[in-house]
């Protein structure tokens, strides 16, 4: 008697252990992500139980024990990272503790684009949530102190690019790559630069590169525009650019700029001051920069838009000034 019983409870036993095997193989071979790509978000501290229960939004139930078991075996209990994980259609689950264990957690992006000011770049930065932001009280100069910069005013100092963080990154932390980015690539651009240029410092390159930006959409231009300003300089010639004025007007500036406005003197206004202003207008995209440092040497003093977005350029002043009735004027 007591040997089929013990003969029945062996085979119970053989019973229950084929279907856990087939449970398991199940559980392994079928993905945990079904219909949607979703994302999950795993907390800094979670245990392995709780990010399990993350993943709970699926329709069907998961089983916290396979799970364990899966993740005991593959020796990732323990090395599963904090962050957001983006998780794509058929993800099966040795997939998924992959993910975590090798922490490849979802890139957000932010945009800086070519010729924006520092204060559109704290506007963008403000608008996106998925920074942790710590600079939203802080002055321009706080901000730079904290970068550990020796500047004193920011406009010009970020490079523009896009770039990539993860959720909760800070936002001084992204600064940060940017600013980076323009002193490094600066650096390298002002010791290739041409001989016997009317600039004395790489800074001084960031300037003009700043109004060469504003001054023109058409990038095969900035090297000609580079060219007539390095000529004025030379010839202790006035900038007069009009984003200059704009910049030094502020938040008066409303479209226009006016005849009172060009005669206004500001730190800025470069119909009324000699050489440089004080600090970029704007942050300068790579080839602005290049164009300042290798510019095109063709003799043009003077350029006027054409109202396409493009140039005409002269060098003299009876060129220009029919240039200037021809395409602003309007008159022949």
């Amino acid at each position: 008697m007591l040997v089929r019983v013990a003969a029945a409870f062996f085979i119970i036993l053989i019973g229950i252990f084929a279907w856990a095997l087939m449970n398991y193989q199940a559980f392994v071979t079928t993905p945990i992500i079904t219909e949607e790509a979703k994302v999950v978000e795993v907390k800094k501290g979670s245990s392995f139980a709780l990010i399990i229960r993350e993943l709970g939004y699926q329709k069907r139930s998961l089983n916290g024990l396979w799970f364990r078991l899966l993740a005991e075996q593959q020796g990732l209990i323990n090395q599963l990272k904090a962050g957001e994980y983006e998780l794509p259609t058929g993800l099966l689950p040795k997939d998924f503790l992959a993910l975590l264990s090798l922490g490849k957690t979802r890139q957000h992006e932010i945009t800086f684009p070519e010729g924006w000011s520092f204060r559109e770049i704290r506007q963008a930065i403000a608008a996106n949530k998925n920074f942790t932001h710590t600079i939203v009280e802080l002055s321009d100069l706080q901000i730079l102190q904290k970068l550990g910069s020796n500047y004193t005013h920011p406009e010009g100092l970020f490079f523009p690019d896009t770039y990539r963080f993860e959720k909760h990154t800070t936002d001084l932390a992204i600064l940060k790559l940017a600013y980076n980015k323009m002193q490094n690539r600066l650096a390298v651009l002002w010791e290739q630069r041409a001989a016997n240029l009317p600039i004395k410092s790489a800074y001084e390159a960031l300037i003009l590169a700043s109004i060469v930006e504003k001054e023109t959409g058409v990038v095969a231009e900035q090297p000609i525009i580079a060219g007539v300003f390095m000529r004025r300089l030379r010839k202790g010639m006035r900038l007069q650019t009009d984003p200059t004025v704009i910049y030094g007007m502020g938040e008066s500036y409303q479209g226009n700029i006016r005849k009172k406005d060009l005669s206004t003197l500001t730190p800025y206004n470069t119909y009324r001051i000699n050489g440089l202003p004080p600090t970029p207008i704007a942050m300068p995209g790579e080839y602005a920069l290049y164009s300042v440092l290798h510019p095109t040497d063709n003799g043009s003093l003077y350029f006027v838009a054409k109202g396409d977005g493009s140039h005409i350029f002269s060098a003299t002043l009876a060129q220009h000034n029919k240039a200037v009735n021809n395409f602003q004027r309007k008159r022949k």
